[in-house]
């Protein structure tokens, strides 16, 4: 546990003249190699992100924080500890250790929610998507709440040639998808106004797209919007039940030949690319800096879409950018089925963790990388 707690954060390289831009082209991990970036809208970075990495298991993930920062850092530093808290009691990986740990991480927040109230009112309205992978013994677990999203890319052939083909392995829980609001509007037969569409777009309470995070204590725990401090921060929602959840969706797949990489991402790349189109850029380039590529290729559709380029959008600042477009987050594992021991250089016999940094725009030029390998005997 204190292996995960200990991770530090990864202080790369700059994004190429987007000062908001962070990213490390290519490290390995145990059955491949991964790729990271991310580029900052908001004031604040609301975006975290962690990958970690040893012989025998993988592990990504991508927390979108809403309402602030402080959610999806609570998340960054607590659930990969809980994992292998877990994970060490009940001797490896599972769903239901997955659960545990989304569980735990949950419960812990809403007790640093409880003690902040007092001082800090807002929090109990901060909270923030999950996107967890992990791979161990060839077997892939995907876990969510909100709507982060990740995506594989699997090779199929067409006359002959080989092609990829986008499969999505998450469940958006957005209130803007069908299938979400009706699942929403089940659990609560007795309240017409728990999907609201304003400002056009769907909302619980007319105020949250997302079904499941940590966080957003206010929407889950009558007792916090009944707390004289919260009604005096802001306008409490009356709640007969938990209009949210935390239960995270879980899929849990046998890792195939043709599973070439996977694309974990914030829904800021999402809301710009497609999954086909993600997916083909990762198949048409060369690995290293594919997360870079990615993002860019996100910022240039969100240029497109005001008559801009790029080039301008760089030059805008923290807060005014988030105007154009949202934190984005992604990360690019790719899965190389054939990689044994002879190939495996000391992605095999290294222990290694990157955490994104918490701000990116308050990085200096000169910060240098720093990612803690431990050898492993």
């Amino acid at each position: 546990m204190m292996m995960l707690r200990s991770c530090y954060r990864c202080l790369c390289r700059r994004g190429g003249g987007d000062g908001l831009m962070w990213h490390t082209d290519l490290k390995p991990h145990a059955s491949g190699d991964y790729s990271i970036a991310v580029v900052q809208a908001n004031s604040s970075l609301e975006d975290q992100s962690q990958v970690f990495t040893s012989p025998s298991a993988t592990y990504v993930g991508v927390y979108d924080g809403h309402g602030g920062p402080e959610a999806s850092r609570f998340v960054n530093r607590h659930l990969f500890p809980y994992l292998h808290k877990f994970a060490t009691e009940q001797g490896g990986l599972s769903a239901d250790v997955i659960k545990k740990a989304f569980h735990a991480t949950e419960e812990e927040f809403c007790l640093l929610v409880k003690r902040a109230l007092p001082l800090q009112p807002q929090i109990a309205s901060v909270g923030s998507c999950c996107l967890v992978g992990a791979i161990s013994n060839d077997v892939l677990y995907v876990a969510n709440l909100g709507d982060s999203r990740a995506v594989l890319g699997r090779k199929v052939f067409e006359d002959s040639k080989s092609k990829v083909a986008a499969e999505r392995l998450s469940t958006d829980h957005n209130v803007g998808d069908e299938d979400v609001r009706r699942e929403v509007e089940a659990l609560h037969p007795d309240d017409s106004h728990i999907v609201v569409y304003t400002r056009g777009v769907w909302r619980i309470k007319g105020i949250i797209q997302v079904s499941r995070s940590i966080g957003d204590v206010y929407l889950k725990k009558p007792e916090f919007y009944r707390d004289p401090v919260f009604q005096q921060f802001g306008n409490p929602i009356p709640l007969k039940r938990p209009a949210m959840t935390a239960e995270p969706s879980i899929l849990t797949r046998q890792l195939r030949p043709q599973d070439l990489f996977l694309i974990f991402a914030s829904d800021g790349l999402w809301e710009q690319l497609s999954d086909e189109t993600a997916v083909e850029i990762v198949f048409k380039n060369p690995r290293a800096g594919i997360a870079k590529r990615l993002v860019r290729a996100a910022l240039n559709e969100a240029a497109k879409k005001r008559e801009m380029r790029y080039n301008d959008i760089k030059k805008i600042e923290k807060g005014i950018r988030r105007h154009f477009h949202d934190d984005i987050t992604v990360v690019v594992i790719f899965l190389d089925h054939d990689k044994g021991p002879s190939h495996g250089r000391h992605k095999h016999n290294a222990i290694g963790c990157i955490n994104a940094p918490a701000d990116i725009y308050s990085l200096s030029a000169d910060e240098e990388e720093q990612v803690m390998l431990h050898p492993v005997p």
